[in-house]
């Protein structure tokens, strides 16, 4: 891995022909570090897993397995994946339920939800981590960020699933095809790992991706990024382009997309050195 300091100075979905989807389906994995939590007294800062798009809360079990045996009390949450500002509101709800110092976390979509929730909350969120993540400022996109710099093959490979909500509207979800899904995200995970990464793969709404941030916390709360260089959903240009202007710490690594699976060590050590300057 290579380590920097902080620096200090729709195009793909419109042939698609997607609508915008407005459904909600969550669950969160409440763990250790929860309000009401048999401990009285955290030590140390809890830390909240966000996932992106295309996982789901296990892609984080390597990481989780290594943050606890280091005494972190860990919430790996679920994200609902229907737009910055709806999943935002509802990891906030998540962080509301947290007693004591918080380490926000986030996975590639992840990251754009991290960079809303925690604004405004810089007396609980005392750290921001972005793997493979994106960093977003106010105004911006997932998908415009992926378009801004070449090297994203991820337009490729997704599939738009149609469904009618309840009041007759049409929604999309977008997937990527499981056949792509190995070399697309995870090409340094186990072909038989991410087989079955790929069946229980997360959607996402279309207009998430296209929904464009409000808030941007990364310029208020100090910030750590890990960036995956042999990333195919989001450009390493388009990485350290958001690093570097959010004065992030940043570390580089040669891992895919999916980098929370195939180097959970790698992720944890990031996420720890962000942790220790919790007081």
């Amino acid at each position: 891995m290579r380590t920097t300091r902080p620096s200090r100075p729709s195009r793909w979905l419109a042939p698609l022909g997607v609508t915008v989807a407005a459904g909600l389906s969550v669950t969160a994995l409440a763990l250790p570090g929860v309000a009401g939590a048999a401990a009285p007294h955290q030590e140390r800062p809890t830390i909240v897993l966000e996932h992106g798009a295309f996982a789901d809360a296990a892609s984080w079990d390597g990481v989780v397995k290594r943050l606890q045996r280091a005494g972190y009390p860990v919430v790996a949450a679920a994200n609902p994946l229907r737009g910055p500002a709806n999943d935002a509101a509802y990891l906030r709800s998540v962080v509301d339920h947290i007693d004591g110092p918080v380490v926000l976390v986030g996975h590639s979509y992840g990251g754009t939800v991290i960079s809303q929730a925690a604004a405004g909350l810089e007396d609980k969120v005392k750290a921001l981590v972005y793997i493979a993540a994106f960093l977003p400022d106010a105004g911006e996109s997932s998908l415009g960020l992926t378009n801004k710099f070449p090297g994203s093959t991820l337009g490729q490979v997704i599939e738009p699933v149609n469904y009618t909500l309840p009041d007759g509207s049409q929604g999309a979800d977008v997937y990527i095809k499981p056949d792509k899904f190995h070399r697309q995200f995870a090409a340094d995970v186990p072909a038989d790992r991410a087989r079955l990464m790929a069946v229980g793969q997360r959607p996402v709404s279309a207009a998430a991706l296209e929904e464009k941030s409000t808030q941007a916390a990364w310029k208020t709360i100090p910030s750590w990024s890990l960036v995956t260089t042999e990333d195919l959903n989001i450009p390493v240009a388009a990485q350290r382009f958001m690093s570097e202007r959010a004065h992030a710490h940043t570390t580089e690594i040669d891992a895919s997309h999916a980098v929370s699976v195939s180097r959970p060590d790698a992720v944890a050590r990031v996420v720890e050195k962000a942790a220790r300057t919790v007081r």
